[in-house]
């Protein structure tokens, strides 16, 4: 008998889930599109044309299996689906929501390029992990027996979470020690609600924890323990602390009152939505309610502080960026929403310096693309005489992260860094230049995704399991 669950892309028109209206969204902290239907997601997985060779694959960190399980929610096998998605992705359901798809999976996808709209993979995969969770498909790992060795992990993101979850299943005994109150790293404290809810974060740590994993929160290394005590205590150390290291703007009136970096705005507000007592929000100083906001930069980051302002009661949120449209490095589905919400996008807009203090005003010089570089990228370059002075009361530096000098703050000059701050660590194992000690995430890559980032910590966790192995060998000679 003939198939006739896919290839479906024909007759079948692409069709995301519900965005609620942007008058409505924009008032709240609620992701902003809904959830499929069982009979939409089928219907939507059904457009896959099972390509030979599945470049949504190949094109995703995770190598995930997606034309396997779109196969079977097409098909009504939604545990089938979800345990296959399982396999390859520790959080399906952050990746389903947060993961710049427009530029992975779905940006590849072979029916976009011949005319027909991509499948709406991210979606597919958001639902089927929402559903594994309301049918009790989703449970702590049991490992089939427990071992003596222990793995230290510094920082709760989601490299080091990943890594945690591979261990903990090999009955690993894992401890994950982060700076904050609450694990996730970004995802809890970088990344609005209206991306990814905080219950979504808080019940994967929930199932770590019933899982075995223990953490230490608020225990920041090299302050409340140091590194060399951790590499006692454990058989091996993950560093996944990520890069907190704010990018600075330089310039005249740089220091003044109202310029704030990205991170401690974004936390202030996230803080805020837990319910915690935020004295920083209360105040004003990282509250954009009420005022003329710009938001320097033109990567995720800056996305998520132009949609937050716009939610917190900002006036006016501009966002200025020293190239053009085609050359943001944010994923052009979160300009799109953004400028639904109401943001508008200055673009080939250079800051130069500020005025007022506290800040009244950002001085701006207009840019033109010229030559490409080394890389093929146009460069920007100044237009002669082209300036002007915007408005703005609170100004949010969205320029990127950088790492923390590691080696000094935890007195390890043997911890070898690369030029741009990052640990030196071998490809796919994540080993440092110190003996038993692994680094995954963003702290090797710089700033980067989450996707990568839980990437490394599977191929570390892997490589870390072999290790031990390999050592135990060696003792029983």
């Amino acid at each position: 008998m003939a198939d006739n669950s896919m290839l479906k892309f024909t007759t079948v028109m692409r069709d995301m889930p519900d965005k609620r209206a942007p008058d409505l969204r924009a008032r709240d902290f609620r992701e902003i599109y809904a959830e499929y239907a069982s009979e939409k997601a089928k219907e939507q997985s059904s457009r896959c044309s099972q390509c030979g060779v599945p470049y949504c694959q190949s094109h995703c960190p995770l190598h995930n299996n997606i034309p396997d399980w779109l196969r079977l929610t097409a098909e009504g096998r939604l545990r089938e689906a979800y345990e296959l998605s399982q396999a390859t992705n520790t959080f399906p359901e952050i990746c389903g929501r947060i993961c710049p798809q427009d530029r992975l999976c779905e940006g590849n996808c072979v029916i976009e390029t011949s005319g027909h709209g991509t499948v709406t993979i991210g979606a597919v995969e958001k639902y089927i992990t929402d559903t594994a969770w309301d049918e009790g498909w989703v449970s702590p790992a049991q490992p089939t027996h427990e071992r003596i060795e222990s793995v230290g992990i510094i920082g709760a993101g989601p490299g080091g979470l990943a890594a945690a979850d591979m261990l903990r299943r090999a009955g690993v005994q894992v401890t994950v020690y982060d700076r904050y109150d609450r694990g996730g790293g970004l995802m809890t404290y970088g990344i609005p609600g209206f991306k990814l809810e905080k219950d979504v974060v808080m019940r994967r740590m929930q199932q770590l924890e019933d899982s075995g994993v223990a953490f230490e929160l608020n225990c920041n290394i090299g302050e409340d323990t140091s590194f060399a005590d951790l590499r006692a205590k454990h058989h091996a150390i993950i560093i996944a602390t990520g890069v907190y290291k704010s990018r600075d703007l330089p310039g005249p009136g740089a220091g003044a009152q109202g310029i704030v970096r990205a991170i401690d705005y974004l936390t202030t507000s996230n803080r805020q939505s837990f319910g915690d007592a935020v004295p920083d929000f209360d105040s004003g100083e990282l509250n954009a309610s009420g005022k003329r906001v710009v938001v320097i930069g033109g990567g995720d980051t800056a996305m998520d502080c132009v949609r937050t302002a716009i939610r917190q009661g900002a006036t006016s949120v501009k966002c200025l960026y020293r190239r053009d449209r085609a050359n943001m490095p944010g994923s052009q589905r979160e300009v799109a929403n953004a400028e639904e919400e109401g943001v508008v996008f200055d673009w080939l807009s250079l800051p130069k310096g500020f005025s007022g203090d506290p800040v009244s005003a950002v001085r701006v010089q207009q840019m033109r693309l010229g030559a490409p570089d080394a890389t093929g990228r146009q460069s920007p370059e100044e237009i002669e005489g082209a300036v002007h002075n915007e408005p703005a009361d609170l100004v949010i530096k969205a320029l990127g992260f950088e790492a923390e000098e590691l080696p000094v703050l935890w007195e390890q000059p043997e911890l070898e860094i690369t030029r741009w701050g990052t640990i030196k660590a071998e490809f796919t194992s994540g080993r440092t230049s110190l003996p038993g000690v692994y680094a995954v995430g963003d702290i090797v890559r710089g700033a980067s995704l989450v996707v990568w980032a839980i990437r490394d910590g599977r191929d570390t966790a892997a490589a870390l399991l072999d290790d031990l192995k390999a050592a135990q060998a060696v003792a029983a000679e």
